[in-house]
């Protein structure tokens, strides 16, 4: 029988890209999700976009135990893929107890239920934010760890917490996936990101005042040490990020414990850069002003992305301009983002 994957946060962002490929390589999906930050629109569009339906979608937050029981209770979950969390930095800085309460909170839930159920395989969404403020890049999964803002410090913690549950069962098999910075959309246009209110991430906000929603980026800082001396990130398309969660689950019964794995592209990007790449794609220019820097943000991140590839034999193959079309392309078919 085909194993039935659990995936939290499965109508976001990355959460619904992985769930299109997970169906498209005959898993069986069930998404748990409570909409705060995503539409349900989008998952009769993760089925259209696979040819396939899910096998079940319940409206739940991931702190509520007994709404994630009755979710393990109707399925033979074999594994989980755990993205429900909140994700933005600055608003973290402003929104603490609420981040901790999500995202380390609902980490604890889950953590519970799986062990009531006997469900000893996950892949946790972390971040390289973890990393903070990096006196040198690439980053290596073995790199210092000094998180700068309390969304950053919800994911270390959630990483400790699953060393210490694996230390503490042996049968578990975790693997922390710590990407860097996801944008794009799905080639079809039927997914992509659609934040609800003011992007806090750059691509959507780009991608918003390219299509007039928005009147102007601002640039949070151009005095970094970097070469154009904006923020650089190592961007990767969704399409990869998901494809590398579907084949980490291929590799979750590599051994027992707790494993961390980057991914990323190795190639540094700056704001500048990925505006002019932006605008490029569009056809369209992207109007941009200088402000002061953003509490919590660094100078640079980008990837060591080597030890996956060596372990899995799996790297990322989508360029920048790729990511800027396909974000380009979603946002053009959806000016309003998921209004139906």
């Amino acid at each position: 029988m085909p194993e039935t994957v659990l995936v939290t946060g499965g109508a976001g962002f990355i959460g619904s890209h992985t769930c299109a490929e997970l169906l498209a390589h005959g898993y069986e999906v069930v998404v748990v999700d409570n909409h705060v930050n995503s539409s349900p629109l989008v998952l009769d569009r993760i089925a259209k976009t696979a040819g396939r339906p899910l096998a079940g979608a319940y409206r739940a937050d991931v702190r509520d135990r007994r709404a994630l029981t009755e979710v393990f209770a109707a399925h033979r979950v074999d594994a989980v893929i755990h993205f429900a969390a909140h994700k933005a930095v600055g608003e973290s800085v402003a929104r603490p107890v609420e981040y901790y309460d999500t995202n380390v909170g609902g980490t604890c839930t889950l953590l519970s239920v799986m062990r009531d159920h006997r469900v000893d395989r996950l892949v946790f969404s972390s971040s390289c934010s973890v990393h903070g403020d990096a006196r040198t890049v690439p980053l290596t999964e073995h790199s210092p760890v000094a998180p700068t803002n309390p969304y950053a410090h919800t994911k270390l913690t959630c990483e400790r917490i699953l060393e210490d549950v694996c230390a503490h069962l042996a049968q578990m098999r975790v693997l922390a996936l710590r990407y860097f910075n996801p944008v794009g959309a799905h080639p079809s246009g039927l997914l992509g990101e659609d934040p609800r209110g003011v992007p806090g991430n750059l691509m959507p906000y780009v991608a918003q005042v390219a299509v007039g929603r928005r009147e102007r980026l601002s640039v949070f800082g151009d005095d970094y040490p970097t070469p154009d001396g904006t923020g650089v990130r190592d961007y990767v398309h969704v399409m990869d990020v998901a494809e590398g969660h579907r084949v980490a689950v291929e590799h979750l019964d590599d051994r027992t414990g707790m494993r961390v794995f980057n991914l990323g592209t190795g190639t540094g990007t700056s704001v500048l850069d990925l505006v002019a790449a932006f605008a490029e794609a569009s056809g369209r220019p992207i109007p941009h002003q200088v402000v002061d820097r953003r509490p919590g943000d660094v100078a640079a991140l980008v990837a060591d992305a080597s030890a996956v590839a060596a372990a899995w034999g799996w790297t990322t193959t989508r360029d920048l301009a790729a990511m800027c079309r396909d974000a380009w392309r979603f946002q053009q078919l959806h000016p309003d983002g998921y209004t139906r």
